[in-house]
């Protein structure tokens, strides 16, 4: 369903310069670069693609171990907002696979304050633009399944954890469990909308593609070899047929050192996939009219 509509304006007339980042795990060091940035620069948006939280161990989940949504980002967003004033960027985010679901009422919560805008399954308007968000991506070989959805069947490839398997941090229906699909979600978030200038915050990326490329070369699971692109079909067919203004990815934290590319077009779609695998923050800066010039940076 999708809901919390609202119109925010653009607060450069300009070609305003937007942020991405994604798949920060937790790592202070990376955040503080960014807000940095964000204090310095001073954006127009800012997107945030997912696995912002550290890594968790199920049993650390299940105990509460670490609160760092109110630990650091809270508080650190807060202070950078205090500094910014009216210049705060809008900022949208949705959480990933490694984030367990039950961090998803604090997200909802700083939301409701005007801290960012979390736009999973949501649609908001950011002056003439439409920005969606879908957190979901396919089986996993991980057992935390929180963000895990079918794609376009219930297939699950080698090696993969069924999401009718594993843990998760809150319970969902099982009809939910077996027959949802990321493709159904997709259809369902966007009806007939036009699409032609819209941005999309995905965690998964398109399969198939320079950006879904992981490090699985000569890996079997029963004899069996395992395909190294992991991203979703659905995405990747809903790009093609529905050809939005932008997608943002992260998920495959290698495949822009495997592949060379990082952004890519499908159509007239730009795809970018903003995560990376070394200690350095990856900073993507775009502007909204010519996204196919988007920059990216290793801090």
């Amino acid at each position: 369903m999708v809901s919390n509509r609202t119109s925010y304006d653009v607060k450069d007339e300009g070609l305003p310069t937007c942020f991405f980042a994604t798949d920060l795990h937790g790592h202070t060091d990376r955040y503080d670069k960014l807000l940095a940035l964000i204090i310095r620069d001073r954006p127009a948006a800012v997107f945030l693609g997912g696995d912002s939280l550290p890594r968790l161990s199920i049993s650390a989940i299940q105990s509460g171990q670490a609160d760092f949504l109110h630990d650091y980002l809270v508080p650190a967003f807060t202070r950078t907002r205090d500094a910014l004033g009216t210049d705060y960027p809008d900022i949208f985010l949705i959480l990933g696979n490694d984030d367990p679901r039950c961090e998803e009422e604090g997200f909802v919560a700083a939301s409701a304050d005007g801290l960012w805008h979390y736009v999973h399954k949501q649609k908001f308007l950011f002056g003439a633009f439409p920005i969606y968000g879908l957190a979901y991506v396919p089986p996993t070989p991980f057992w935390l399944k929180d963000w895990e959805r079918y794609d376009v069947s219930r297939y699950v490839p080698p090696g993969s954890v069924s999401p009718e398997e594993g843990y998760r941090s809150v319970p969902a229906e099982d009809s939910e469990i077996k027959w949802a699909t990321i493709q159904k979600d997709l259809a369902s978030l966007v009806g007939e909308d036009p699409l032609d200038r819209a941005i999309f915050l995905f965690h998964s990326p398109p399969s198939d593609t320079p950006l879904d490329r992981a490090a699985l070369d000569g890996k079997t699971y029963e004899y069996v070899p395992l395909d190294v692109h992991v991203g979703s079909i659905a995405v990747k067919r809903f790009i093609e047929e529905r050809q939005p203004l932008l997608t943002l990815h992260g998920h495959v934290h290698e495949a822009a050192r495997l592949t060379g590319e990082w952004k890519i077009r499908i159509g007239r779609t730009v795809c970018i996939n903003g995560a990376h695998d070394g200690p350095e923050l990856a900073l993507v800066r775009f502007d909204l009219e010519s996204p196919e010039a988007a920059t990216r940076d290793l801090l």
